[in-house]
């Protein structure tokens, strides 16, 4: 099931981002960059202001089964641009459809809002990321300069299907 985040999700969701985080940055960056009880806290306030974001400027969403929270979202818009910022799924639920179900979730809110163009930034090393949102779509932007670490991804929404 796919809702959207509520406050009371907060400990839950930074748990999982730092879960999730583990996996492509372990080796990669010091571990205080994403693990530890100062990172942690500092993950679960940047979530807490994703979440309690007027849903004109973005949207926090949830995966969830059986009552446990498998994977998570978010996109903001500012300045006239979409971004996804985050979309996790927590390690112990890859190859589920988790990604899809969250990614497919953003794709109708962005149609609905008229969203036609969204961007997102991701890891460099993380090359499962790059191939999930290959097969979703996204693109580089050939013309675009890499970012530090990370590489800028498009994705042209375009009308729901049947329209």
């Amino acid at each position: 099931m796919i809702r959207t985040a509520l406050p009371t999700d907060l400990d839950a969701i930074a748990a999982l981002h730092t879960r999730a985080r583990a996996t492509y940055y372990r080796g990669r960056v010091p571990e205080e960059a994403y693990a530890g009880d100062a990172e942690l806290a500092r993950t679960r306030e940047g979530w807490s202001r994703a979440v309690a974001r007027p849903e004109a400027q973005g949207q926090v969403l949830c995966a969830e089964r059986d009552g446990e929270l498998t994977g998570v979202a978010a996109f903001r818009t500012a300045d006239g641009e979409t971004t996804l910022t985050q979309l996790h799924v927590d390690p112990a639920h890859w190859r589920r459809g988790t990604g899809a179900a969250l990614h497919a979730a953003c794709l109708a809110v962005w149609r609905r809002a008229g969203i036609a163009r969204v961007r997102l930034e991701v890891y460099e090393h993380n090359l499962r990321a790059q191939a999930f949102y290959a097969s979703h779509g996204w693109r580089r932007d050939p013309a675009a300069t890499p970012s530090g670490s990370h590489r800028t991804l498009w994705l042209e929404v375009g009308p729901a299907s049947g329209e």
